[in-house]
């Protein structure tokens, strides 16, 4: 199915590409084995970008803030707020393909990004937050049959970060006895 992405084609060739293919997912009501195996795909596809698009808000948020900053500081205008592409390559094995998001998901998975970026969201809010994306995006629009987990590089560190937290109660508890 992603063979069709790859290739010397260009990208505006292939970006079409992945957003006939998302589209085709999203509109098939077939309940064959083969109609299952490309929404299994296109999920864990578009759930990549999701952990992508939101990795792009919090970086390119911060290169904002950084510029806005030199901006004000120079009494100048600070240049137009980042904004999410609907279109991202993921990697694949060894290759990229190119895969596609409606701009309102892509918007959402871009602002919960910049918002966790400037510490308006918690790690456990930014979860939730992008769990409901994709959750909308998989069992909604894609029809999938299950949730898939998104967002698992914050899963990990907050899961570090309460071990670490134990570790520290535990310390301490032991140093008043």
């Amino acid at each position: 199915m992603f063979s069709i992405f790859k290739g010397a084609e260009s990208p505006e060739v292939l970006k079409k590409r992945a957003k006939q293919a998302y589209e085709k997912v999203v509109e098939s009501s077939a309940d064959t084995f083969e109609a299952n195996r490309m929404r299994r795909g296109m999920a864990m596809l578009c759930c990549a970008q999701l952990d992508k698009t939101f990795i792009s808000g919090a970086e390119r948020m911060a290169d904002w803030q950084q510029m806005a900053a030199f901006a004000v500081a120079k009494n100048e205008e600070p240049p137009p707020m980042p904004k999410a592409d609907c279109y991202q390559k993921i990697r694949s094995g060894k290759t990229d393909i190119w895969s596609y998001l409606p701009q309102e998901y892509a918007d959402s998975a871009f602002m919960f990004g910049a918002k966790y970026q400037r510490t308006e969201l918690t790690v456990e809010q930014a979860i939730t937050a992008m769990q409901q994306v994709a959750d909308n995006i998989c069992l909604s629009e894609i029809g999938l049959g299950f949730e898939i987990v998104v967002m698992k590089f914050l899963r990990q560190e907050l899961t570090q970060s309460e071990k670490a937290s134990d570790v520290e109660e535990d310390l301490s508890g032991m140093s008043n006895e």
